[in-house]
């Protein structure tokens, strides 16, 4: 964001949570925000409502994700809290014709805050080390957490649908010349289908990641909200707790978690947990094709030469390994722990885990998307 006004810095922060939350938010659609925000009144949060809802959003599911992301995004920084309303156009229109006139308002009037009011607070808390975090920062990012969607990248099915383009769909096309009595018709078509690839998170919540293991949750919580994810906490045991972050309420998600999990802060045996989930329901099809997270500061008690060897196997079954450490942040860190270093050469992407931003950033990621 080198060379960016504040303002500017603040949106775009607002547009990748919204990519990570799924939509398709596009360099040119945040492109085209930025504009909107600008030829409208910055300070006012109807305003930039409305121009990111038309700017951002590329089809109807987005719209949902839109709203869900600008509440927690924007509420609580000073701005209106209500829901913002349209504005009529013959309104809008005036306000711009005032603007060319030279009598309209700018940025910095008294009634109308600049923008980075609206989002500086959220902006930096993305930042901020969830180890740092006083507690009402940490409720603010758990509002901000609970936006997030996570969802694999996309992998072409067997099973086609019909389609303008593609494949001449034979069964189809004979049915319809029966229809019209032998007559000819158009050739009907069909194309393979695309749905999102399974997630497997594997959350460690050793006493090492207490930190940690709070956010990390929630943001596994959010992730189980989606199609096709599960969820397994590592420690001292392997636990499967996909069906306790269900629950749509993450306090009561994660009160669930807390009661099923029974190594919580304790020791770590990543070899010999990785394993077992290998054994059960990694070669059973699980993980097969899979885009498999492991979310830990790499930190083994046991074997690291074991937890190398069930790295290698994951690398084989999966189709991509993604590891997110949070002490990757840290200035001057080097994956020394013996447990990292054994896991890193089957690990295909290696990212930070420590922040929200990381977080979006981690969601990206697995999605296949670049993060613009």
């Amino acid at each position: 964001m080198n060379g960016l006004l504040p303002a500017d810095a603040a949106l775009l922060g607002f547009a990748r949570a919204l990519r990570a939350a799924g939509a398709d938010a596009s360099t040119e659609r945040v492109h085209a925000f930025l504009s909107a925000v600008d030829v409208l009144r910055p300070g006012v949060r109807a305003d930039v409502y409305w121009a990111g809802r038309l700017t951002l959003c590329g089809e109807r599911d987005d719209l949902e994700r839109y709203d869900r992301v600008f509440e927690a995004f924007f509420s609580g920084t000073g701005a209106q809290t209500r829901r913002p309303v349209a504005v009529p156009r013959a309104a809008r229109l005036r306000l711009v014709a005032r603007d060319a006139e030279g009598t309209a308002r700018t940025g910095n009037t008294p009634d109308a805050p600049p923008v980075a009011a609206l989002a500086s607070s959220s902006e930096v808390l993305r930042h901020r080390d969830f180890a740092e975090l006083t507690g009402a920062e940490r409720a603010e990012v758990r509002r901000l957490l609970a936006a997030l969607a996570l969802r694999g990248a996309t992998r072409r099915s067997a099973r086609r649908r019909p389609a303008r383009r593609g494949d001449l769909d034979p069964h189809r096309t004979v049915r319809e010349l029966l229809r019209h009595g032998g007559e000819p018709a158009r050739p009907r078509r069909h194309a393979r289908t695309e749905r999102p690839r399974r997630v497997v998170l594997l959350v460690d919540v050793s006493g090492s990641m207490a930190p940690y293991a709070d956010a990390l949750l929630r943001f596994a919580h959010a992730a189980v909200r989606g199609a096709r994810t599960e969820v397994f906490t590592i420690g001292t045991r392997l636990t499967r707790v996909t069906r306790e972050l269900s629950h749509r309420d993450p306090d009561l998600a994660l009160a669930a978690v807390a009661s099923a999990v029974p190594d919580w802060r304790g020791g770590t045996r990543l070899g010999e947990l990785l394993k077992a989930f290998l054994d059960r329901w990694g070669q059973r099809g699980m993980a097969r094709g899979a885009i498999v997270v492991v979310l830990s500061d790499g930190w083994e008690r046991g074997d690291p030469e074991l937890l190398a060897a069930g790295m290698r196997r994951l690398h084989r079954l999966a189709h991509r390994v993604i590891w997110a450490n949070p002490l990757k942040a840290r200035p001057g860190y080097a994956p020394l722990a013996a447990g990292m270093a054994a896991a890193l050469p089957s690990v295909d992407t290696f990212v930070e885990g420590h922040s929200l931003a990381a977080l979006e950033h981690l969601a990206t990621v697995v999605r296949g998307v670049e993060d613009a």
